[in-house]
C-alpha cells in the first residue's frame, strides 16, 4: 500500500469513527435500531455537511479521490471535530492546519509554564504571547533585564521595549540591526492577526512613538525567526554572547518561550553566572 493510500484508508477510517462515536440527541435525532442514540448514518452527514451520500461514502471507502478543503472543513464542521481532529482531517488530505481563532487575551503565564521559566536557573527565560507582550520571566531574565517588572502592563510588550526603552538599546550594541530583525519576525507572525484590536493599537502606538519603526514598518520586510547569537552589554558585567532560542508549548500554541543561554565563550559563561548570582 502506498503512503497515498495509506492516507486516504486512515481518513475514510477516522471519518466513519467519529460519525459512529456521536450522540444522536445533541443533534435532535430519533434513536435508530430501536434504542441505539450514537451514530450518524452517511445520509444525516450529507445533510449537514452539504456534501453529496455519493461523495462521502466514498471517502469513507479510501477511493482514490482529491476533496477539497471545503469539503472536508463541512464535514469537520458536521461531525463536530475539535481543532485537533480538524487539523488531523485536514493533514491526511495534505491541506495545512485552519488558520488560527482569536486566542483570549493572556494575562499572565499559565502556573506550569511559569514552573518551567523558574526551572531554568541561570538562563535568562520569558513568555510572550501572539502580540509579544511579555506575560512571564524568571529571576535570571530580570537580572539581564531588571525594569521588566517596573514598566506598566501596557507597556510590558518586546517589540515596545525594543523601540522605546532607552536601557534596552543601550543594552544592544546593535541595536539597528537588532531591532530591524525583530521587526520582521513580529511582522511574519502577526499576518493573521493584523486587525485585531490589540495589534492595531500596538503598531499605532509604535508609530507615533518611533520614527526606526515607522520606516521599518513601511518597508514591509518579512523573515522568520532562526536561533542566533545575541550580543548584550550589560551595564553590571560587560558583554554578553548569548545565544536565542524560541520554544512553543503543545497546550499552549498563544505562548512562546524565549531562551538564551551562553556561548562556548569562557568570559560570558563567567560574566552571566556572576550576573545571575
Amino acid at each position: 500500500m502506498t503512503g497515498g493510500e495509506q492516507r486516504r484508508k486512515e481518513l475514510g477510517d477516522f471519518l466513519r469513527a467519529r460519525r459512529g462515536q456521536l450522540d444522536r440527541d445533541e443533534f435532535g435525532l430519533p434513536p435508530v435500531a430501536r434504542s441505539r442514540r450514537t451514530g450518524l448514518r452517511r445520509e444525516e452527514v450529507s445533510y449537514l455537511s452539504g456534501v453529496s451520500v455519493t461523495w462521502y461514502t466514498w471517502l469513507e471507502q479510501g477511493r482514490d479521490t482529491n476533496p477539497s478543503r471545503q469539503v472536508l472543513d463541512a464535514l469537520a464542521g458536521a461531525l463536530r471535530l475539535t481543532p485537533a481532529e480538524h487539523s488531523y482531517v485536514l493533514s491526511l488530505a495534505g491541506f495545512a492546519a485552519p488558520a488560527p481563532t482569536e486566542a483570549p487575551m493572556v494575562i499572565g503565564a499559565p502556573p506550569e509554564v511559569q514552573r518551567l521559566l523558574d526551572a531554568l536557573v541561570g538562563y535568562p527565560a520569558f513568555a510572550i504571547t501572539t502580540d509579544w507582550s511579555i506575560v512571564g520571566w524568571n529571576p535570571a531574565y530580570a537580572a539581564l533585564y531588571p525594569h521588566v517588572s517596573s514598566v506598566p502592563d501596557e507597556d510590558r510588550n518586546l517589540l515596545w521595549l525594543v523601540f522605546t526603552d532607552p536601557y534596552v538599546r543601550e543594552m544592544l550594541p546593535n541595536w539597528d540591526r537588532d531591532s530591524r530583525r525583530f521587526l520582521t519576525e513580529f511582522r511574519a507572525e502577526a499576518g493573521p492577526r493584523l486587525g485585531s484590536p490589540e495589534f492595531a493599537t500596538l503598531i499605532a502606538r509604535l508609530q507615533e512613538a518611533s520614527e526606526p519603526f515607522r520606516i521599518g514598518w513601511a518597508s514591509r520586510d518579512v523573515q522568520g525567526f532562526s536561533s542566533r547569537e545575541r550580543l548584550f552589554h550589560h551595564p553590571k558585567v560587560g558583554d554578553l554572547l548569548l545565544e536565542e532560542h524560541r520554544l512553543a508549548p503543545v497546550d499552549h500554541p498563544e505562548l512562546h518561550l524565549v531562551v538564551y543561554t551562553p556561548t562556548a565563550e569562557a568570559d560570558t559563561r563567567e560574566r552571566l553566572s556572576r550576573l545571575v548570582g
